[in-house]
């Protein structure tokens, strides 16, 4: 008898990082997302999503339907790029938690007296993954949220889950970005393992164990020219650029090698080299600061979307919907699809099996 394929729900479902990151895996997932936006950025890229707010969606019509669960819990209220709201909601969120393992749903009263209501949906994976009991799950969030995800990973692990809790670097998964997140992992038919790191930040030699990793990926190895042929745009007299007629349409040449991608304004805002990773993304109210400057500082211009979405993980070409800055928003929440593929990888044998 031939194993039934994965039924994968995928709770703040965002425009597809985790949904890109099992197409990778040969898999698919259902989304529940409720901004308009983005539910027609995973429309046009092809994600079944249901448009609904995960906090008042019923669970019954999933019941005994789920096999694996995901979820990201809006970031803002956690985020150092935030007002911090979570910080003083998080008593809040443990005695939901604690309530919600013990039969008591007391989410109406808490999110009331929530310095923000968004704190609590940090809480919403775990009244899923009580009511749905899947095979699997994994959840992400910003590292803020880690004590909170220890909680939630204490009450699976009595229900009879293998959990890991804890916070994984993008750029050490083949990322171009230092991104920084907490993740939790769960199984109920096998260990929960953090994924093997594929790069490290200088890159590891090899020993008689393995031929080392490489090192981290730069902004310039995802959004330079790569080898091979090119053509000019421009006129003789005044010369031109040169693009590879395989590489992206902004490839990066030249001059344009000194250039730094700065994240903020304030004098301490971070600034990388082209021949680093860039610095964790993050755009909301910093959209207009996040740009390329010149090694003396001087602004060059604002970071374009397909760069954005090529340092997050995606494809330049991805369909993104909505205003400018409703899409570097989509882009700066979204979980990179290589880490969700990395994290993913090891949840998934039986059903990776099935999918081959």
């Amino acid at each position: 008898m031939t194993a039934a394929r994965p039924r994968i729900l995928d709770l703040f479902a965002g425009p597809g990082g985790w949904s890109h990151g099992l197409c990778a895996l040969g898999l698919r997932d259902v989304g529940i997302e409720i901004d308009a936006a983005v539910c027609a950025t995973r429309a046009a890229a092809g994600h079944a999503t249901i448009r609904a707010d995960v906090a008042t969606y019923p669970t019954a019509p999933f019941a005994g339907k789920v096999t694996g669960l995901i979820g990201s819990p809006p970031c803002q209220t956690f985020s150092a790029a935030g007002l911090r709201a979570g910080s003083t909601d998080l008593p809040l969120c443990h005695q939901a938690l604690d309530d919600l393992a013990r039969g008591r749903d007391t989410r109406a009263e808490l999110r009331a007296a929530c310095a923000d209501s968004r704190s609590l949906l940090v809480v919403e994976p775990l009244r899923y993954a009580l009511d749905l009991r899947p095979e699997w799950i994994a959840l992400e969030e910003v590292p803020a949220a880690l004590p909170l995800f220890e909680h939630t990973a204490r009450t699976l692990t009595a229900l009879g889950y293998s959990t890991w809790a804890g916070v994984l670097n993008a750029a050490d998964f083949g990322l171009a970005q230092t991104r920084r997140r907490a993740f939790l992992m769960a199984s109920r038919t096998g260990p929960a393992l953090p994924p093997q790191p594929t790069h490290a930040d200088g890159g590891t030699p090899a020993d008689l164990f393995g031929d080392g990793l490489p090192a981290w990926r730069t902004m310039l190895d995802v959004l330079g020219c790569p080898p091979g042929e090119v053509v000019t745009r421009g006129n003789h007299t005044a010369g031109g650029s040169r693009f590879s007629t395989t590489g992206p349409s902004w490839a990066i040449t030249g001059r344009a090698r000194s250039w730094l991608l700065k994240v903020g304004n304030r004098p301490s805002a971070t600034r990388r080299r082209l021949d680093q990773p860039a610095p964790t993304l993050l755009f909301g109210k910093a959209l207009n600061d996040v740009s390329w400057i010149d090694a003396d500082g001087t602004p060059v211009r604002r970071l374009s979307v397909a760069e954005a979405a090529v340092l997050q993980g995606f494809p330049a070409t991805y369909p993104w919907a909505g205003s400018r800055t409703k899409q570097f928003e989509q882009i700066g929440n979204a979980v990179p699809a290589p880490l969700a593929t990395a994290v993913l990888r090891p949840l998934l044998p039986t059903a990776l099996e099935v999918a081959a």
